[in-house]
């Protein structure tokens, strides 16, 4: 069987390409969260959970990891379901918001490739189970929104997919509270 090899170059440049756009469209402050679950295996064009791959996840958070240091934010890289969906991400960004460190260290086929490499490649990295992220971007369908702040609102970028995974992406924006009688910001 001729199996086709992914464009690892490709998938590096769709990943920044990617992460830029929603960055840029969420217009997220400096020092926020930017949450990222990542199939490595979609993106290779097999199914969820079943080829995970180091070197496409070491695409996939290298164009991601470029533009959120660009932008100043932090990533959180959202772990695989066997570690509970818990997250990777710095240590000042988990003290920065309080969120307690859980003992668990990601691998491939425990925590997925992607929060593998983020793992290897952030300056002090932690894990911890729960965040409220202000935005995020999901490759491969992997399920972020249990970590986005309560009101999260789709946004369509015009990278539809990294290699063969789908990508969808959301902000979020303040709860609008208080009724007919209230005013409301127009930014928001």
């Amino acid at each position: 069987m001729n199996e086709k090899k992914p464009d690892i170059e490709r998938i590096a440049e769709e990943s920044y390409a990617a992460a830029k756009e929603i960055l840029d469209m969420a217009n997220l402050a400096k020092g926020a969260i930017f949450v990222v679950g990542c199939s490595t295996s979609e993106v290779g064009g097999g199914c969820i959970g079943h080829a995970s791959s180091p070197q496409i996840a070491e695409a996939v958070f290298g164009g991601i990891y470029r533009a959120v240091k660009e932008k100043g934010v932090y990533l959180a890289a959202q772990c695989c379901e066997h570690l509970n969906r818990a997250l990777i991400l710095e240590r000042k960004a988990a003290e920065k918001y309080f969120y307690e460190e859980v003992n668990v260290m990601p691998q491939p086929k425990a925590g997925g490739s992607f929060a593998t490499m983020a793992w290897k490649y952030f300056e002090e990295p932690v894990a911890v189970e729960h965040i409220k992220a202000s935005a995020g971007m999901d490759i491969g369908d992997t399920l972020i929104g249990m970590h986005l702040k309560d009101v999260a609102v789709p946004v369509r970028i015009s990278i539809k997919q990294i290699g063969s995974a789908h990508v969808v992406c959301a902000r979020t924006r303040p709860k609008y509270i208080g009724g007919s009688r209230a005013g409301y910001r127009e930014e928001e």
